[in-house]
């Protein structure tokens, strides 16, 4: 019992420190609010829920594969990329058909 006490007194501090940040919940009040969950940067908005999904209407975060990473800036004013334009010249086909003599 003796012994065990000092180690039960040096693990009584680590639940305290383990505790992870409190997730703000998705609300009403907080529609439009990003937050990062682990790598990615979620959304918070409604969701129409549905019987496909299983779920109720309500607010959620989307953290879908679309969504940026944490630290990524989405380019919202930014021109799309144009792709360059290959130009290939046409060759005439040559068909088979009758031999001059």
């Amino acid at each position: 019992m003796r012994r065990a006490l000092p180690v039960l007194l040096l693990l009584l501090p680590l639940p305290a420190m383990a505790q992870p940040a409190a997730v703000p919940m998705c609300l009403a009040q907080r529609e439009g609010m990003t937050f990062c969950f682990a790598t990615k940067l979620c959304l918070c908005r409604f969701d129409a829920g549905g019987s496909l999904t299983g779920l109720p209407p309500g607010f959620r975060w989307d953290c879908g594969v679309l969504r940026p990473g944490c630290g990524v800036v989405a380019p919202d004013t930014e021109a799309p990329a144009q792709a360059p334009v290959i130009v290939q010249p046409f060759i005439q086909p040559t068909w088979p058909g009758p031999t001059p003599r």
